[in-house]
């Protein structure tokens, strides 16, 4: 870890004990509550660590926080408090030193944040022989961050978190491998509300990250940002711009890396143009990473608020497909506040383009794109009926594709 000047002078956050002389006895509860002041616009997987050293500056104990059974994805600006607690103090009675470090996740890898010191008196009375259970755990306090409203504690279920912590991560950790590259420009084709590209520009602070979407859906960052309990302005790296992937204005060789999460099957007309733009505009050696839908399963139609019912977009023909959309409100999924009409929806269903598994690849190799990592979601079983005996068992089987690939063009 840092020396504590260094810390203290990035001003990422302040942690505090709440006394500088903390007091125990022998054998009963203790608990005790260190207050943390957040001065950045987010930490990421904070983890806090206690260490209870003698006076000879051997460790007598240390506590690790484990929190709800699932990590905190992230803390925004403003103050929270973790609890330590013990179920019984069984240290021998005397003085102690005590130390708190804070931790995150930045770039891929943990980064000392801040601590904290204290003296500790321990006095006598009964005492076990074993060390009894610790407990470190996020607490409110007055007037600062409330934990229920954190929108992490809700995980899959919320639109802000699958794309803010979810989406962030599997790009830039799972599938590129946290690459030096991240450090560099960034380009994000069809970044719609632009969370996801917040969520990346906040953990890695790249040189540059730009989303483009022709349709201007990050223009709704600020509102969600508010809503999710996040400040509102964006970090100096990240912009968005209203561009079409089919044309980008950005010179050849500008990027590092380019994203395209869940936008290729929206281009209207085909995705091939999209491709050769991203080849042009990513240097040699560059990272891609790329999410498309694909038509044929029973994730990428983009009609599951309709129906749940398996594959019903290729079973039924247009005409009755049209009519149980347009006669339909859509089972609205969290989205954070948006919400389109069902005419909105089968334009967009009909603009689909039908990419498959094996076209797909096919197009990457042929651009010169070289697979560096790919992962796949299937279904545990796909039932045929005489409708679907026409596709095969990839197209049906295989519910979403992730890619990453290094531009080998030259």
């Amino acid at each position: 870890m840092p020396p504590d000047s260094q810390i203290a002078s990035e001003r990422l956050a302040v942690l505090s004990f709440a006394a500088p002389v903390l007091c125990a006895q022998q054998g009963q509860a203790y608990s005790t509550v260190l207050a943390l002041e957040i001065h950045v616009q987010a930490l990421f997987q904070p983890a806090l660590e206690i260490q209870i050293k003698d006076l000879h500056g051997v460790v007598a104990a240390q506590i690790t926080s484990v929190e709800f059974g699932h990590p905190v994805a992230w803390l925004p600006r403003g103050r929270i408090g973790w609890r330590w607690t013990q179920s019984e103090m069984r240290l021998p009675a005397g003085e102690y030193s005590v130390s708190a470090s804070l931790s995150e996740r930045h770039r891929g890898a943990p980064r000392a944040v801040c601590a904290a010191q204290a003296k500790l008196r321990v006095e006598a009375g009964a005492i076990g022989e074993a060390q009894a259970p610790a407990h470190l755990g996020l607490v409110d306090l007055p007037g600062g961050l409330v934990l229920a409203q954190q929108p992490w504690q809700r995980q899959y279920k919320d639109w802000f978190f699958r794309h803010f912590a979810h989406a962030a991560e599997v790009v830039a950790s799972y599938m590129l491998g946290d690459a030096p590259e991240l450090k560099g420009r960034i380009l994000d084709i069809g970044c719609g509300d632009g969370i996801t590209d917040l969520g990346i520009a906040l953990r890695w602070q790249p040189e540059q990250l730009i989303g483009v979407d022709p349709f201007r859906g990050f223009e709704r960052l600020p509102e969600i940002l508010r809503e999710s309990g996040m400040p509102t302005e964006l970090p100096s790296c990240l912009s968005f711009e209203a561009h079409s992937a089919n044309d980008l204005p950005y010179p050849d060789d500008h990027f590092d890396v380019v994203i395209s999460w869940g936008s290729l099957e929206h281009i209207v007309g085909g995705y091939t143009q999209a491709l050769r733009e991203v080849r042009r505009v990513l240097r040699p050696g560059g990272r891609l990473f790329v999410h498309p839908g694909l038509y044929y399963s029973n994730f990428g139609h983009h009609l599951g608020e309709f129906s749940a019912e398996p594959h019903f977009h290729l079973r039924w023909s247009e005409p009755t497909l049209k009519s149980f959309v347009l006669e339909r409100t859509p089972n609205y999924m969290d989205r954070s506040g948006e919400f389109a009409s069902s005419a909105q929806y089968w334009q967009w269903y009909q603009e689909l383009n039908r990419i498959t598994v094996r076209e797909f690849e096919q197009e990457l190799r042929y651009l010169g794109f070289e697979l560096h990592r790919a992962a796949m979601r299937v279904e545990d079983r796909v039932d045929y009926t005489p409708e679907l005996q026409r596709f095969s068992l990839i197209d049906l089987l295989t519910t979403e594709l992730y890619v990453s690939c290094i531009n080998r063009k030259h």
